[in-house]
């Protein structure tokens, strides 16, 4: 005990011994008296009079006791203080002076065993769910057996001798105990989350691999250390020190300081060393979400003007992560806009570039709730007229009529894509082959859109308007790849009023020289959703079909006529 504390050889510095002629009255003769009732228990307890007393402990031997010796040292400190002011060259001072140091080992003493001895009971994470409830002194529990309920009497005993300690001037004393204690047990909850020193060194060096699983880990952990460790240490060192603030801020503090500033400047080490890479912003967001939901608590627990310092940490992360995610969509908008494959797709089917983008998208949108509340503090992305019909399509409400900010950012980014899947249109010598991979493309983005979040993002008017392109498209298809093949066919095909034969023979021949040719080009045409394919066959059917019919029921006798024409 002796190398944890340096105890003092002196009184403290607020007492004085200047010489005064003394007063034998009647009050300083009860206050002697009041020394030597203090000195037979104060002795008796001397952790160096005998191995019993310096092995055992007071408060574990008998709790009557324990109460009788620290009413003892109060009463020796009122005694002191009466004697300074009013007899100061009592001869009982100087055994008053050594009591005092006597009793303070002991409390020191007894103060470092139940910290050490009860570790279990006072762990943080079992504190942390009890902010009230504990008896406010010692002298408040009863005269019988010690609880059942360890934590508690072991709360009582330490604020009881702390209380004790501070009001006689040996507040350093107890504190330095408690801090070395405390400390290792803040510690060691940590590594046991497998939380070590983060340097940006080593995360630097790290593949982006291995963060994303220190990055989960971190975010475990951090709910555990805001809501456990660190909660749990306020409580204990605010009802231990409740008798003085200023060591009740300094002790927690110190405490936590060194642990909490390693575990809240993480956030800040990953959104500094990542490369602005799309794919990381949902794990950049991941801590985000972790941080802001903490932030209350994490505001509550260090509340001082001593912890600043480590609000100021949390923040400085908070914030680092906001520029970084900002940062990575202009990226991902850029990503798109590089692509510059100049191959089409064969058959004019989905554009990988449209599935990637699309898929990113629905990942951004179910971060939503979080990327709403880091876009709202920056601009809208884009310009000119093309961003004020896109946000005119989102989502907006009677109370806000102004689009949400997530709302906004990815129905820019789908316009993005849209015009670069323009662009990859062009590719198409053939331009019905243009038009069926918009109408294709567009549909897949649609589909994806109509998905929960992204439906909620972008509104039921979004969804309409790009419905009605996809239809636009469509029709725009059928013009250009069945024109040919419908006008082929005379349009009066009335049974009361036949045709040449040369005419007919000549229609016919007209009508399966384009079929055929229609029909090779688009088997290698591709509509990958059966829902559109379906929509498509049955809109160019109900088209040709009839025509078809009515030519060939009004003709069929020169038809058959030919008997080399092929029916």
């Amino acid at each position: 005990m002796s190398s944890l504390s340096p105890y003092r050889t002196s009184l403290p510095s607020s007492y004085s011994l200047s010489p005064r002629l003394p007063k034998h009255t009647f009050s300083v003769s009860m206050m002697e008296e009041n020394i030597d009732d203090a000195e037979t228990i104060i002795t008796k307890w001397d952790p160096n009079s005998s191995s019993y007393t310096k092995l055992t402990s007071l408060f574990h031997h008998s709790r009557n006791e324990a109460k009788d010796f620290l009413k003892s040292v109060k009463e020796l400190r009122r005694a002191m203080h009466y004697l300074l002011a009013e007899s100061s060259a009592s001869s009982k001072l100087v055994l008053a002076q050594r009591l005092m140091q006597t009793a303070m080992k002991r409390l020191e003493q007894e103060f470092y065993q139940i910290l050490s001895q009860n570790r279990d009971y006072l762990d943080p994470e079992s504190i942390s769910g009890r902010s009230s409830g504990w008896s406010s002194s010692f002298e408040e529990e009863g005269d019988g057996v010690r609880s059942e309920d360890e934590l508690e009497n072991s709360m009582s005993d330490l604020k009881s001798i702390a209380d004790c300690m501070i009001v006689c001037g040996y507040g350093k004393e107890c504190v330095k105990l408690y801090k070395i204690i405390r400390k290792s047990i803040i510690d060691e909850g940590l590594y046991r989350l497998q939380i070590e020193p983060f340097k940006s060194s080593r995360i630097n060096k790290q593949n982006w691999e291995a963060l994303v699983g220190t990055i989960k880990n971190w975010i475990d952990a951090i709910k555990i250390a805001v809501k456990k460790l660190f909660t749990g240490e306020r409580v204990v060192c605010d009802h231990v020190f409740s008798a003085s603030e200023t060591f009740r801020d300094s002790c927690f503090c110190e405490i936590t300081k060194e642990a909490a500033i390693n575990l809240f400047k993480f956030p800040e080490l990953i959104a500094k060393s990542s490369k602005k890479l799309p794919e990381r912003i949902f794990q950049l967001m991941e801590l985000y979400e972790a941080f802001s939901e903490l932030w209350p608590e994490i505001e509550s627990i260090f509340n001082s003007e001593l912890t600043s310092g480590i609000r100021s940490q949390a923040l400085s992360s908070s914030l680092k992560l906001r520029d970084s995610i900002h940062s990575i969509l202009p990226e991902f908008e850029s990503t798109i806009q590089k692509n510059s494959s100049k191959t089409p797709i064969l058959g004019g089917g989905i554009h990988p570039m449209t599935r990637s983008v699309m898929d990113y998208i629905s990942s951004l949108a179910d971060h939503s709730h979080i990327l709403s509340g880091i876009l709202a503090d920056y601009p809208p992305p884009g310009n000119s007229p093309l961003k004020e019909s896109m946000v005119e399509n989102t989502t907006t409400s009677g109370d806000n009529p102004t689009p949400d900010a997530a709302s906004v950012h990815v129905a820019w980014l789908i316009l993005v894509l849209l015009c670069k899947l323009d662009c990859k249109a062009k590719l198409y010598k053939d331009v019905a082959l243009s038009y069926l991979f918009l109408a294709s493309n567009l549909h897949f983005i649609v589909e994806k859109a109509k998905t929960a979040n992204l439906r909620f993002l972008l509104g039921e008017d979004w969804i309409i308007n790009h419905t009605k392109k996809v239809h636009q498209y469509a029709t725009s298809y059928e013009a250009m790849a069945w024109t040919k093949v419908l006008s082929s066919l005379p349009d009066n095909n009335n049974a009361s009023s036949s045709l040449p034969t040369e005419v007919v023979k000549e229609s016919w021949g007209r009508f399966n020289a384009s079929f055929e040719e229609a029909y090779r080009k688009q088997t290698s045409w591709i509509v990958q959703d059966r829902k559109l394919r379906d929509q498509l066959k049955v809109s160019v059917a109900k088209k040709l079909v009839p025509k078809y019919r009515a030519f060939y029921d009004a003709n069929l006798a020169v038809l058959f006529a030919e008997k080399n024409l092929e029916i």
